[in-house]
């Protein structure tokens, strides 16, 4: 049992076709549950099909910062509106990314604000991708509430390391490629870290401390892709059954069973996402 907690059968050079081959493959596979993400409005509406087509299938709505140029009000009215629709979970994915620079950064700071109140306004979880911004991202989330015991009250709490329960204010860094005590910020925070292919890059001893740094309740598993794919495939297009390889490599850096770590991070995934 596996749950891609962020991926894009969104993407635009997906047609129907090869979506419905990608959908035969995940049936094929050991992945139960797929978050397909939305990074502008056609992708955020495209989720949402998806996820009204295929059972395993949930949808996040929202627009990426590379594609916050893009937005004005009726757009926003337009992305509020697909909340509505059946297995629709989260806001995102939303945020900063100061690498591209797509969108001018005050255009990116305004509508990343706008989505965090649009999140906090529908009592929904987040999100969240950041590049080259980590203090940034974080300032922002904090002046925009997004960790305030008010939302975490929003939530049922989290279960910890030592079967505590904790606040969860359910805001996730995607891909999260911070350093290990940014990530233990985070989590101190309310939020949670998911974990995607680059752990799986020899080079990549960031991730790996992240991983080892932080308790597996407070992890998730992706793929992003059809991105970033993980070692044995890097090189190619990244697929939701490749997530697997991401979680066995997560077990392998905390000395845990691949198929406990697949089944907790499931778990994880499905309270983020309130799904039952």
């Amino acid at each position: 049992m596996l749950f891609d907690s962020h991926t894009h059968l969104n993407n635009e050079n997906i047609n129907d076709e090869l979506r419905d081959q990608l959908a035969a493959e995940i049936d094929a596979s050991d992945v139960s549950y797929v978050m397909d993400v939305g990074f502008d409005l056609g992708s955020s509406m495209q989720a949402a099909g998806d996820a009204a087509k295929y059972p395993w299938c949930y949808a996040a709505v929202g627009v990426h910062p590379h594609d916050a140029k893009t937005l004005d009000e009726d757009m926003l009215t337009l992305i509020k509106g697909l909340t509505k629709k059946p297995k629709v979970q989260a806001i995102g994915e939303i945020g900063l990314d100061f690498y591209y620079d797509h969108s001018d950064r005050d255009v990116q700071r305004y509508w990343f604000r706008r989505q965090i109140q649009l999140a906090n306004e529908l009592k929904m979880p987040i999100a969240i991708h950041s590049r080259e911004a980590d203090q940034e991202t974080m300032d922002i989330l904090k002046e925009e509430g997004a960790f305030t015991a008010e939302r975490a009250s929003w939530f049922p709490k989290r279960k910890g390391p030592n079967g505590e329960m904790l606040p969860d204010c359910r805001v996730l860094l995607h891909c999260f490629s911070g350093s290990r005590e940014l990530a233990q910020q985070y989590v101190k925070l309310g939020a949670t870290i998911s974990i995607a292919g680059p752990v799986t890059f020899k080079n990549n001893r960031k991730t790996r401390e992240v991983v080892e740094a932080l308790p597996i309740e407070f992890l998730l598993v992706e793929t992003d892709a059809p991105y970033l794919t993980p070692e044995p495939y890097r090189g190619r297009k990244n697929k939701v059954p490749y997530v697997e390889y991401t979680a066995r490599k997560v077990a392998e850096i905390k000395g845990m069973d691949y198929e406990e770590v697949a089944k907790i991070t499931c778990q994880n995934a499905k309270v983020f996402y309130g799904i039952e």
